[in-house]
């Protein structure tokens, strides 16, 4: 077996075929659907409830999902209507599967772990082993055991603080988080590893949407959306690129029928026809059910990476348009005084290479000048865009090109436009507001060391790329989780797990069993945690906790279900345990006073985080706050510039070599990030299987393979300059189905694809894996 110099193996390993569930065995392929939601979305929301969660208590929890008393939904960050415009069954079909997956009845608990060892667990399918049931028991592997046993609270605490002051250096350590965490979580969990003395806090945006955080903050000044749910409403033009609403965010399908209902067109931008993009039919009303709602009037069929080039096209063309009718389409006034860079902007969108364009895209001339009609039309006009862009080399470019495009038209902090990025995590957004970020700006650090006396390290930490490679390469030895299932999400699998086995602690904070528990350190733990959907009362009190959905809305969530267990904890009671056993009395941090009383947190949070002043008393309004916004609000950028920036990217040359394919991974419609539901994607008409590649007839033909085929996937990548030595990787046995995607591009569920995805095929400038833009090849298997 060869091996590059990453350490991972190349594609002459020895073939070890993918575990197959029973279930999984039975793959079906039907057509693609050409409709979201209706009937079947409720069927399959009320079956999946019942059946795990019975009839009182799927009530109980359906009906307090994204409520004002109720609790926030786990799965996206979609925000919620205004109070008194909430439908009393405020969700969507992932939500309500969701909240079926944590209220499950079965549970996971001594015994369970008595019977499976690792090694057995190590051979199941990330679907079998979530849907085993709630975890509920502190669980602990030693050293050299082949199966985890039982560990009190308060020896689970004590053996996290030894490991953790026995280190050389507190950046030895990594404190993940991924996006479910509440505010007060996610506060706290940065002040201990802070007080500890380490900025090591990757989170799950570090995979997602750190490209947009990195694009917006350098061009008007803040990482996050310009919008709120009315604007979408009052727009008169919604672009949706590189985002898939009906399975990912099926709520936006109201807010899109509402803005259609009231004269806006939609522009759909991504290489599949997804059903959610197509048509709408809204299981709330008759007419919906009955008829349906029409979503996108055009649908740009574009090739994957191809969308920066598309959006320099739009701006040039824009910008002729401008030229033939001098004040109708640019907002000259809005340019003047917001923002610097425009004539560099202007000198480089005039040399466009139209046959660069053609090819990046696959569309034709006549398309693009079509969708930049529509913007010229428009006087409103939100942006919105999901992880299919974020997840390219060229993300950040891209992103910064959506803002140039809004730049041009004013379309930023006015009724009915701006920009709009779409979170896939139901907490993600809040928990970066709240400090998780390794890069944490000197301003939030003073505010730190001013409200709890002690000087924060001021160094940056490592992100999750970072984090994998301190691990794999000895220079750092200990990794908790919060929440999540990191050994999953991240690329480059193999050695993903290779890392985190290699930790002398490995520490996972959790509601249900995943791939990251048997990713085990040397020691390991597993400390089962309260679900959103739970009551709360540590500290012989109920106890609520806040959420920042995708547009920098605050509010609270409280959950109404009994607990899967007596000894769970909360997020809240777990970290402040851990950091009392680490810290001690270290700078008088009242630790057990937090996990007592969550108000005590959050007069903190209104000291220490901007636009949080007064936190604990706003955050009882009736739905709560909305985070300020300088660009929304008032059309101010805290830029260095002072102002809005255009900027000016060179259009790359993408090539991909004769035989390959470009690879984009997706989730299905039973799966939210890596936790999988089920095992169908009705809509692209997949049943009862996961391991498939969706591809287009013309490079069937023209590859020599046949529809239904199994096959291995093979990627391809090099760092270095053409002729050098490619790094490759394998994933194993996937059925090829015949789909509606462009020539040379393909596409694939992950977390299966993730092996495929090399560490270091990242994004420029923010370092996010490549999951969009992997070059493959097709091999038959023997």
């Amino acid at each position: 077996m060869s091996t590059p110099k990453n350490g991972a193996p190349t594609n002459d390993a020895p073939r070890n075929d993918p575990p197959i569930d029973a279930e999984e065995a039975r793959l079906a392929v039907g057509k693609p659907k050409k409709h979201a939601a209706g009937v079947p979305a409720v069927r399959v929301s009320m079956t999946m409830a019942l059946k795990q969660m019975g009839v009182r208590k799927s009530a109980r929890n359906l009906l307090s999902l994204n409520q004002v008393e109720g609790f926030d939904c786990m799965s996206c960050a979609w925000p919620d209507p205004d109070p008194n415009h909430r439908h009393t069954a405020e969700f969507c079909e992932n939500g309500a599967k969701a909240v079926a997956w944590e209220g499950t009845r079965d549970r996971v608990g001594p015994e369970f772990f008595r019977e499976h060892s690792l090694a057995d667990l190590e051979q199941r399918t990330e679907y079998w082993l979530e849907k085993q049931g709630r975890l509920t028991h502190p669980m602990v592997r030693r050293p050299g055991g082949t199966h985890y046993e039982p560990i009190e609270w308060s020896d689970a605490f004590a053996l996290i603080g030894r490991h953790l002051n026995g280190l050389a250096s507190p950046d030895e350590a990594l404190f993940y988080t991924s996006g479910r965490a509440s505010n007060e979580a996610a506060f706290v969990y940065q002040l201990f590893a802070r007080a500890y003395g380490t900025n090591n806090l990757p989170d799950c945006s570090n995979m997602c949407h750190e490209s947009t955080g990195v694009g917006l903050s350098e061009t008007i000044g803040i990482g996050k959306g310009s919008v709120s749910l009315h604007d979408l409403h009052e727009a008169d033009l919604i672009v949706v690129c590189g985002q898939n609403p009906g399975t990912n965010h099926p709520r936006m399908l109201t807010a899109l029928e509402l803005a259609k209902q009231r004269g806006a067109r939609i522009l759909a931008i991504n290489p599949l026809h997804e059903a959610g993009l197509l048509k709408f039919d809204n299981p709330q009303s008759p007419r919906g059910l009955v008829k349906g709602t029409p979503l996108a009037d055009t649908f740009l069929q574009i090739r994957a990476g191809g969308d920066l080039a598309l959006l320099q096209a739009i701006g040039h063309l824009l910008l002729v348009a401008e030229e033939a009718n001098p004040g109708t389409v640019v907002d000259h006034a809005f340019i003047e005084q917001h923002t610097v860079g425009f004539e560099a902007y202007r000198k480089h969108a005039d040399l466009l290479d139209w046959d660069e364009v053609l090819t990046a895209t696959g569309l034709t001339r006549a398309e693009i000048e079509g969708a930049a009609a529509m913007f010229a039309e428009s006087k409103r006009i939100v942006t919105c865009w999901a992880m299919g862009i974020t997840q390219h080399r060229n993300a950040v470019a891209t992103i910064k090109e959506f803002v140039n495009l809004a730049l041009l038209q004013g379309m930023i902090g006015k009724p009915g436009a701006g920009l709009c990025p779409v979170r896939g995590h139901s907490n993600v957004q809040g928990d970066r507001t709240m400090g998780i970020w390794e890069q944490v700006p000197d301003s939030f650090l003073d505010a730190l060391r001013d409200e709890f006396g002690f000087e924060p390290p001021r160094h940056h930490g490592v992100d999750a790329v970072n984090a994998v490679r301190a691990l794999r390469d000895g220079r750092a030895r200990v990794f908790v989780g919060l929440g999540g299932n990191f050994a999953a999400a991240m690329s480059d699998t193999e050695v993903t797990e290779a890392a985190l086995r290699s930790t002398e602690l490995s520490v996972q904070i959790s509601t249900k069993l995943n791939r990251s528990h048997l990713t085990a350190g040397e020691t390991a733990l597993i400390l089962p945690t309260l679900g959103r959907t739970e009551k709360d009362l540590t500290g012989g009190q109920v106890q609520r906790v806040t959420v920042e959905d995708s547009m920098s809305a605050v509010h609270a969530s409280r959950g109404r279900s009994e607990p899967a267990g007596e000894l769970l904890r909360s997020e809240v009671d777990i970290l402040c345990g851990i950091a009392a056993a680490t810290l001690g009395g270290r700078y008088d941090i009242p630790w057990r006073g937090f996990a007592e009383d969550y108000d005590q947190i959050r007069e903190r949070i209104g000291r220490v985080v901007p636009g949080c002043e007064g936190y604990d008393q706003i955050i009882r309004e009736r739905g709560g706050f909305t985070m300020p916004h300088p660009p929304r609000d008032s059309r101010t950028f805290p830029t260095p510039e002072g102002k809005a920036v255009f900027t000016v990217s060179p259009l790359p040359v993408l090539t991909v070599p004769e035989g390959r394919l470009v690879l984009q991974s997706l989730r299905s419609h039973d799966q939210f990030n890596t936790t999988i539901y089920g095992l169908n994607d009705r809509y692209r008409g997949i049943h009862s299987g996961r391991r498939v590649v969706f591809i287009s007839a013309a490079d069937l033909a023209e590859l020599g393979f046949a529809d239904g085929e199994t096959v291995d996937l093979v990627s391809e990548w090099s760092d270095g300059p053409a002729g050098t030595t490619l790094t490759e990787r394998r994933a194993e046995a996937f059925r090829l189905v015949e789909y509606n995607t462009p020539k040379g591009c393909v596409a694939a569920y992950y977390p299966e694809t993730n092996p495929l995805v090399p560490l270091d095929s990242t994004a420029l400038d923010s370092n996010t894996p490549t999951s969009k833009w992997v070059i493959v090849r097709l091999e038959h298997r023997a």
